[in-house]
């Protein structure tokens, strides 16, 4: 359960921080739906986020507010060391409601009560799984309140991590190993697609010896044939063919933090193009995984990419890497700093990235990505899975 995951110290040092931030954006609350952002500032852990909850964090208020629907009051109490005072639920008629009734309206009340009804308070408006109904109905509960746009506050406490959290992503690594050679041993011409998924899940969650994995946020990727080229499609009943290439991204997940990992493989025999550019790809990772040490920013590791593979006549116009860890789904990134030209984010020791610099044209696709941390003196890759196009 998430109360055994971290101390309560590590807990209290997130929240200070997120207070610290509501100081420096004049802001009286927040209110966070993100369930990323949720468990973090409270190790709430549950798949609840279909319907509305959220969490409020206040500066003058020492443990955050957790709201949500009366069913999930015991998944509070048992994934989180709050109060009963810092547990409120709402009623199930306020769920999918013909009574005109919504979670936010709830949600309203909570916040007169922690007396910020007419203060300056920060929204997620561009989390996932905050709606239109949701700021409308606020606004129309608390019309003295301003509301301020606050997605990326707690993203960007979230972007260095602890040691404990770096521990969970390196076990999520190892899980990501496995479940990648499964993906790789199960693949060959005449099995089904849907048969290496199969094969990508058990490993997933067998996880290795010594711990089981989660659910990752996101489910293997497996574009292959001619769909190489476009890269967030998932499997088929489709059966592999002489001659297809085949992509594979995946993540192991150790109590909610994530490894993802990405490789290419070939049926058959690889055209020399594919290998060349498999080539050409690997060079400009390790370019990249090279220039990274604190104090570079983001827009100079994707630069020693570019020009990498600018020397072989290709270009990549995509971001190659984003922040991420903790994550449920849909998306194990963090949307806050990028790999990409115009990010000036420093980076600073214990950030984590996936870099993803996957090269995608009409004619050949080919992802090879890495995990990594960075240390003191550079990138720590938190897989060991080797760095090349496999065949079958």
């Amino acid at each position: 359960m998430s109360r055994d995951i971290f101390d309560d110290a590590e807990y209290e040092r997130r929240v200070s921080r997120t207070k610290e931030r509501l100081g420096e954006e004049d802001l009286d609350a927040i209110v966070v739906s993100n369930p990323a952002n949720m468990n973090y500032l409270t190790g709430y852990d549950g798949w609840s986020f279909y319907v509305h909850q959220a969490v409020v964090v206040t500066p003058d208020r020492d443990e955050p507010v957790w709201i949500g629907r009366d069913m999930d009051g015991g998944g509070a109490r048992a994934t989180t060391s709050l109060s009963d005072e810092s547990i409120r639920a709402y009623s199930d008629d306020h769920v999918h409601s013909p009574h005109d009734l919504h979670p936010m309206d709830y949600v309203a009340g909570v916040l007169e009560e922690l007396d910020v009804a007419d203060g300056r308070i920060g929204l997620e408006m561009d989390a996932a799984y905050f709606t239109a109904k949701s700021y409308t109905r606020l606004q129309e509960n608390l019309p003295e309140a301003e509301f301020e746009d606050a997605t990326l506050l707690v993203g960007w406490v979230r972007i260095k991590k602890s040691e404990q959290e770096l521990e969970y992503m390196r076990e999520a690594a190892r899980i990501s190993e496995n479940a990648m050679q499964a993906g790789l041993d199960a693949i060959e011409e005449g099995v089904p697609e849907y048969e290496a998924a199969r094969e990508i899940y058990d490993a997933l969650i067998a996880g290795t010896d010594e711990y089981g994995g989660d659910y990752p946020s996101i489910v293997p990727l497996m574009p292959s044939g001619d769909h190489t080229d476009t890269p967030h499609l998932t499997w088929t009943d489709r059966e592999f063919e002489d001659g297809d290439p085949v992509i594979i991204e995946l993540s192991g997940c150790r109590h909610r933090y994530h490894s993802p990992l990405a490789r290419t493989t070939f049926v058959g025999d690889p055209p020399a193009e594919l290998e060349e550019t498999a080539d050409i790809v690997v060079e400009g990772i390790e370019a990249a995984l090279d220039a990274v040490e604190p104090g570079v920013t983001c827009e100079s590791v994707e630069k020693a990419w570019r020009e990498t593979i600018a020397q072989y006549g290709l270009e990549k116009e995509d971001r190659i890497g984003y922040s991420m860890g903790l994550g449920y789904p849909p998306d194990w990134g963090e949307h806050t700093a990028s790999i990409r030209p115009g990010d000036e984010t420093v980076l600073e020791e214990d950030m984590t990235f996936h870099m993803i610099p996957g090269i995608w044209t009409e004619a050949v696709g080919m992802e090879i990505s890495e995990t990594f941390r960075v240390t003191s003196n550079g990138a720590e890759t938190l897989a060991d899975f080797p760095r090349q196009l496999f065949t079958t």
